[in-house]
């Protein structure tokens, strides 16, 4: 139980009902953070704020966790002009930092699946109780198949995605690791860590490959993350299970 949450509810005269209200959230998912599960940074800092009550005192585990994890280097761009200009470093960087959830929303995002490294990190962090939920295109969707003639490759963009499958597979065992097709329209994929992303624009005629990539902290850009993070969860809701 979260002692430390249940006082200050209590304190503010609040239910977990008035608190969901407020927040914009589930009941339940309320109640599931007052069972001990810790929430994303974004509904820690409106909890905080509706109680008024620091955030490090209602979750201390996770202010430590953000507190250790390795911020974006200073002098990283905000804005990368190419995908492939983005160093592999930054990638495994990335996703190394994560202490709560790792999500990926692509088409197929072959470039990580082939990543040898990046998968046996994926696979590390489930191990560590990290979600990770990976979101790639479904290859009968029409619209993978649009985007494979926007970027002049055909159905090789369809052919693209049933390889990541193939080779995502192995990870589709391990317990924390989740993975689902979608037949939405992508403008632009999705890169996350805890509350840090790579934004991987889709521009019409250009593979991803050559398009820009944004560099996005929550702790600095919270309105800005929480539009591309409400983006994720509402692909992924409409999204289903891989069956090979």
């Amino acid at each position: 139980m979260n002692e430390a949450l249940r006082r200050a509810l209590a304190n503010a005269r609040l239910t977990d009902t008035d608190a969901a209200e407020r927040l914009g959230v589930d009941p339940k998912t309320v109640r599931r953070w007052l069972s001990g599960q810790t929430p994303y940074a974004r509904h820690r800092w409106a909890m905080a704020d509706l109680v008024g009550i620091p955030e490090h005192e209602l979750w201390p585990t996770a202010a430590v966790k953000r507190e250790e994890s390795q911020p974006f280097p200073a002098d990283l761009p905000k804005v990368y002009p190419h995908r492939w200009a983005v160093p592999h470093a930054v990638w495994r960087q990335l996703f190394e930092s994560a202490h709560q959830e790792i999500g990926v929303l692509v088409y197929s995002g072959l470039f990580l699946a082939e990543d040898t490294g990046i998968l046996h990190v994926f696979e590390e962090k489930a191990h560590a109780e990290v979600r990770v939920r990976i979101l790639l295109g479904d290859p009968g969707s029409p619209h993978v198949q649009d985007r494979g003639d926007e970027e002049g490759i055909g159905t090789a963009m369809a052919a693209k995605v049933r390889n990541a499958l193939v080779l995502y597979k192995p990870l589709m065992s391990i317990d924390g690791i989740e993975i689902r097709q979608h037949g939405t329209v992508l403008y632009n994929s999705v890169f996350r860590a805890d509350n840090r992303m790579l934004i991987n624009q889709h521009i019409y005629g250009a593979p991803a490959s050559a398009t820009p990539v944004l560099v996005i902290d929550g702790d600095t850009e919270p309105e800005l993350f929480a539009t591309y993070l409400d983006s994720f969860e509402h692909t992924w809701n409409g999204a289903v299970g891989v069956e090979f």
